[in-house]
């Protein structure tokens, strides 16, 4: 399949600003994250310190289009073909809470059959990983902020709303506080039907991109009630039909409209198709789908498992390098 006709090339400008104390700062997030992730754990059994209860889990294919512009086609999207993926769906949260409750969702995706060094400098990528959730842009500027404010909120109500008074201060606290509960409490229709972002950028070989993931109108309409149970509406859908999305990258034009650093900047350039996913029709109940399940829940979906000419830029991505290493190190994944 050919993508849409391209548009003028965009900048190379970009530049990613990195702090001398950066990597001391970012030890300090991986510990931190280490022990919340050691506390939920002994409640819930082991698993990730965020985006904790998995959903569902589904394989299907992605297929990256022929007659992309040149300035798309590097990395993952040099050659025009089909890789096997892998599919996991969360909720965003610290504990495994019900559907119902606001929060966060994300989709994490596993590209097979990659080529090219890793952007860990590890050798050959394994895999070109994209985590994406329900926001467009991230809730916070920077992983100062959001560190502090998962810190505080895995200590309960009482201990968030200290660390926004000391933060914000009192007039500050209340506005903070409407606007976290503005972004979790979005609407949300379910897994086929609503776009997904990366939020924060990516190389894209030269150039800095971010990612969406935008539905097909052939996955159907939301469905009454499905906020009761979203792995019960996504694997609804995936029983009856195959389930198609446009993965799209939107490109940087300068450091005021799509900065790197500033993560809660929502850049405003157009998105480009540069592939489409494809899960088949499945039943993820099966036996089949529940090993398949299992393997999602102990692998390490994580950004930086990605293609050098994909690798994650700006202070958030450069922080979730530390953070998620932890991470899988709590676990027993690494």
């Amino acid at each position: 399949m050919r993508a849409p006709a391209p548009s003028n090339a965009p900048s190379t400008g970009w530049r990613e600003q990195i702090a001398p104390n950066e990597q001391a700062l970012y030890a300090g997030y991986a510990e931190q994250f280490a022990q919340i992730q050691s506390a939920r754990s002994q409640r819930w059994g082991q698993g990730r310190t965020l985006h904790r209860k998995q959903l569902a889990a589904a394989h299907g294919s992605l297929e990256v289009l022929d007659g992309l512009p040149e300035w798309a086609r590097h990395g993952l999207f040099a050659n025009t073909g089909d890789h096997e993926v892998w599919v996991r769906l969360s909720n965003g949260g610290l504990d495994r809470a019900a559907d119902r409750k606001p929060d966060i969702r994300g989709l994490a995706l596993r590209v097979f059959g990659v080529d090219g060094p890793s952007a860990l400098g590890n050798g050959p990528a394994r895999s070109q990983d994209f985590t994406l959730i329900n926001q467009e842009a991230f809730a916070f500027d920077g992983s100062a902020e959001f560190v502090a404010f998962v810190a505080a909120a895995a200590q309960g109500n009482g201990a968030l709303l200290k660390h926004l008074v000391r933060r914000y201060g009192l007039l500050g606290a209340p506005r903070q506080l409407g606007k976290m509960l503005k972004v979790a409490a979005k609407t949300f229709s379910g897994f086929a039907t609503e776009p997904l972002f990366s939020a924060v950028p990516m190389a894209n070989g030269p150039y800095a991109a971010r990612v969406r993931l935008l539905p097909s109108a052939s996955n159907g309409q939301a469905a009454a009630g499905a906020k009761a149970d979203w792995a019960a509406d996504f694997a609804g859908r995936l029983r009856r039909q195959p389930l198609h999305w446009d993965l799209q990258l939107q490109f940087f034009a300068s450091e005021q409209r799509t900065p790197i650093e500033n993560a809660s900047v929502n850049w405003d350039t157009p998105y480009v198709t540069v592939a489409r996913l494809m899960l088949p029709q499945q039943d993820t109940a099966s036996a089949e789908g529940q090993a398949l399940a299992q393997q999602l829940e102990a692998a390490a979906i994580d950004p930086w498992q990605a293609l050098a000419a994909h690798r994650p830029l700006g202070d958030v991505q450069r922080a979730r390098k530390a953070v998620y290493f932890a991470s899988q190190q709590g676990r027993g994944a690494a």
